[in-house]
């Protein structure tokens, strides 16, 4: 079982920056990619950042240019810098990692993190 531990969430105001952090337990297995994604009350989970290794990140048009996702591979730790953050970011946020084991890939979520943006 491969566990991801989130940090970092929390109540900002509108304008200001937080960081995510996300580290994964495995030393075993190998990880296809890292990311965050976002939960809104009522909505679906959607994509905010991922990084496959060896590839540049992907990101969601909502949080380009804002938001930076940084990944230490020796650690299996994946970040994401949010700045500029603003009401419309208020979510859950979900570390994800993408794992081959056994020559399958699983993908393991993370418990959460709040993420409270005021106005």
């Amino acid at each position: 079982q491969v566990q991801l531990v989130e940090s970092g969430g929390g109540l900002v105001q509108a304008g200001g920056s937080l960081r995510l952090s996300c580290a994964a337990s495995t030393r075993i297995f190998s990880i296809v990619d890292m990311g965050w994604y976002r939960q809104a009350p009522g909505t679906q989970r959607e994509l905010v950042a991922t990084v496959i290794s060896g590839s540049t990140p992907n990101y969601a048009d909502s949080v380009k240019g804002r938001f930076t996702i940084s990944r230490d591979y020796a650690n299996n730790v994946v970040n994401l810098q949010m700045n500029s953050l603003n009401p419309e970011d208020t979510a859950v946020y979900y570390c994800t990692a993408n794992v081959i084991r056994g020559g399958l890939a699983t993908r393991f979520w993370g418990q959460g993190t709040q993420v409270t943006v005021s106005s």
